[in-house]
């Protein structure tokens, strides 16, 4: 039996139960969404079809918000106007880059004493525990520097950003967004034992990611399978809806969300939220949960799932089938997944983690402890670490004995710490199988350097089938294959804990406090306004079906020099096109040459190509730009863009960008953010240049489709059309002006 099935379409809620149509929508019916009167309740505009929204509170981490203060800092920031929580959850390794890590720290504690924040110390709590934990509210919104801001199950609309759209925030500025579509995920059944909340997300980004059915949407969970599932198991749903690309998620809240705020010491901030009849959903997923097995992820994306019988049935061919996209990916590393088969069809891991805002929750690692309990992971190579998703947990665990009894079976207990998620914790030895209850299994977010002859592979799986597989010394095992017993435990959180280490400074600034700026924390490099004309030379051109944000600039150790624009910018691409920094580099030593009025001989050729370098050079920036078929899925990070831009990128041309977050980093840091039509031939390769004529002028009028000239290496020339989907005027004037600290410089005068 199927258990994710997609509905294409209109959905009407009539009488409780959801009913295909083929009418029309009113406005009032898209209101009667549970999403619907959130983004109204938030929406300033005034307008239901073009939102401008102000959120209830802020959340980054330690990769993130230091870049985001000194650009508001830069743009005329006296104190943060709403609740604003930084976590120190990415960069709590001090072990690269001497004391930057820790300095980044400092300069956390210093902005949140000075602007009025919240600090939340290293191995406190990850990012999104924490707001679940403190911020969340049935109704409210939440916008974070993590693509994994969703907090959906808690009646909270979180959405995941690049750190400028915080900026913005901190400035009393909007988030501007057309209104999305919502889509309705109607959940029937309950799970059997042995499934967990890993499983049914796997299904679901299986089902949606590869078409894209809810790019952009926004997921509301509602259906009478709701009521089966306990807080922890729809967070952890809820927070791989960013794998399907959706922009935000929210969930029915009943009395199960009720006793969340009650047990945390919070019970205003739950209110029932539930869809009113005759609500319009864009779209239908019907989930099964009865009919939901035992899943796996293989490298290299959560997308690429099967159910665990599946395969280990088919083991070999799956795993050759990694190898040959990994081969095709990496040119100097071989991964060898094949040998992981045994003789009698049994597949072997070497690793299991069980970590961060999807796995490291009370009730997962509960039922793991119980799945392990009297058992052993052996002593062979298989290892097992599990990361409590904060201290609050960390202590109910200890309490009750849970912790005693993953140890005793050669667990190992980690604090709270986002690193296996992102390659800077529990990296696995070359060749190595890692199985992690974790987000994401993108290349390189298990911390392995292709471009050093290192590659490893993490396949996602649920915490209780990862038990499992400890239980049997690393031998793949699904959950519901293991007989167990299982008495939930009560969770009871103890908020002393943060009381005695949180910096609770909201409502509290203090404008006589030093930042402390240790000296990797330097400031953005200037940038200059958008000239007439452009020219772009193709720096990097990447035809995999589609690049992630990982790609772009790599996670791991890379992730410390985050606070250091021009030593960040280094890493760019480095991992996936090894020669970009330096091709780039040379394009931006040639643009500055031109301002100084000077220019190359290159640069002279290639525009008396397209019309002549006397007349053209003095009003045509030339940048660098990277072609990819469908950039930016992942992270939110917006050093993907900011770091093209230190480096003297301009535009990216794609047929498609694959998330939101990624076109608004790019449109936020003045890169032109170009596309194709899907049918168009794109021969070109590194080194042609793209010349786009009138560009500013394009721009400001709102032009949509641009002719084009590209120049070849060997100086032939052909045409070429590009599009610049709609802007707003905001989104215009950012670009004009080179970038949004430019255009908050010339809006502050």
């Amino acid at each position: 039996m199927k258990a994710v099935t997609l509905y294409d379409g209109g959905v009407i809620l009539e009488d409780g139960a959801p009913r295909r149509t083929d009418g029309a929508p009113s406005p009032e019916a898209r209101r009667r969404t549970i999403a619907g009167r959130i983004m109204e309740a938030h929406n300033v505009s005034g307008d239901p079809e073009h939102l401008k929204m102000r959120f209830d509170a802020l959340v980054s981490h330690d990769i993130t918000y230091v870049g985001i203060i000194q650009t508001a800092r830069a743009s005329g920031l006296k104190e943060f106007p709403l609740p604003y929580a930084m976590t120190n959850c990415h960069n709590s390794l001090c072990a690269v880059g001497g004391t930057i890590n820790e300095d980044d720290h400092v300069f956390g504690l210093s902005a949140a004493k000075k602007y009025g924040g919240i600090y939340v110390p290293a191995n406190q709590s990850v990012i999104h525990s924490y707001a679940r934990e403190e911020l969340a509210g049935c109704g409210k919104m939440i916008l974070g520097s993590d693509s994994h801001t969703r907090y959906g199950a808690l009646g909270t609309m979180g959405v995941g950003e690049g750190g400028p759209e915080l900026v913005k925030q901190l400035l009393k500025n909007t988030y501007d967004i057309d209104r999305p579509g919502v889509v309705l995920v109607w959940l029937t059944g309950a799970p059997k034992k042995g499934i967990g909340p890993h499983d049914v997300a796997l299904a679901l980004v299986g089902a949606t990611f590869a078409s894209g059915f809810v790019k952009n949407n926004v997921l509301e969970f509602a259906g009478p399978g709701v009521a089966s599932l306990p807080i922890d198991f729809r967070s952890g749903i809820d927070v791989m809806t960013t794998e399907t690309t959706c922009l935000s998620s929210v969930w029915v809240t009943d009395e199960i969300t009720k006793k969340h705020f009650v047990t945390h010491g919070r019970p205003d901030d739950f209110k029932p939220l539930a869809p009113e009849d005759g609500a319009y959903y864009d779209a239908m997923i019907t989930i099964d949960l009865s009919a939901m097995e035992s899943m796996i992820a293989l490298p290299f994306h959560p997308s690429n799932v099967y159910t665990i019988h599946e395969f280990l049935a088919n083991a070999r061919e799956i795993l050759a089938g990694v190898e040959a996209e990994a081969a095709a990916k990496f040119k100097k590393a071989r991964l060898d997944l094949v040998s992981k088969v045994r003789p009698d069809g049994s597949v072997m891991a070497d690793q299991g983690v069980i970590a961060g805002c999807a796995g490291g929750m009370f009730d997962s690692i509960d039922e793991a402890a119980a799945i392990l309990r009297g058992g052993s992971t052996g002593n062979d190579y298989f290892s097992l670490s599990v990361y409590p998703t904060s201290v609050p947990v960390s202590l109910a665990l200890t309490r009750l004995g849970i912790t005693a009894d993953l140890l005793e079976t050669g667990a190992v207990i980690k604090p709270s710490f986002c690193g296996p998620c992102f390659g800077a914790g529990d990296v696995p030895a070359n060749n190595g199988l890692s199985l992690r209850h974790t987000t994401r299994n993108f290349p390189n977010r298990e911390g392995s350097k292709p471009g050093e002859g290192q590659l490893s592979g993490v396949a996602l799986m649920d915490a209780r089938s990862i038990a499992a597989t400890a239980r049997n010394g690393g031998r793949i095992t699904a959950a519901t294959d293991i007989d167990y017993d299982y008495t939930p435990h009560e969770y009871h959180f103890d908020k002393s804990v943060y009381e005695k280490r949180v910096y609770y400074g909201y409502g509290k600034a203090d404008p006589s406090v030093d930042l402390i700026l240790g000296p990797n924390i330097t400031d953005w490099p200037k940038q200059y306004p958008l000239t007439d004309h452009i020219l772009l030379e193709l720096a990097a051109v990447i035809r995999d079906p589609v690049t992630t944000t990982d790609e772009l600039i790599p996670s791991g150790e890379t992730s410390s020099y985050r606070s250091n624009p021009l030593r960040l910018s280094e890493f760019a691409l480095s991992r996936r096109v090894p020669g970009y920094v330096a091709h780039a580099k040379s394009v931006a030593a040639q643009e500055a040459d031109r301002r100084a009025g000077i220019l190359s001989d290159r640069l002279k050729s290639v525009l008396d190509a397209v019309g002549g370098a006397d007349k053209l050079a003095p009003d045509t920036q030339f940048g660098s730009c990277v072609f990819a078929v469908k950039p930016g899925d992942g992270s939110a990070r917006e050093q993907a863009a900011s770091c093209q831009k230190v480096l003297g990128g301009f535009g990216n041309i794609c047929y498609e960008y694959a998330t939101k977050r990624y076109r608004s980093n790019c449109i936020n840091w003045g890169i032109l953010p170009f596309t194709l039509d899907k049918e168009a031939d794109f021969p070109y390769e590194e080194g042609d240049c793209v010349f786009v004529p009138c560009v500013r002028a394009a721009v400001s009028e709102g032009r949509t489709t641009l002719a084009a000239v590209v120049v070849r290496t060997d100086g032939t020339t052909a045409p070429l059309t590009l599009h610049l989907p709609e802007l707003t005027r905001e989104e215009k004037e950012i670009i004009l002006e080179g970038c949004l600290m430019n255009w908050y410089a010339a809006h502050s005068n």
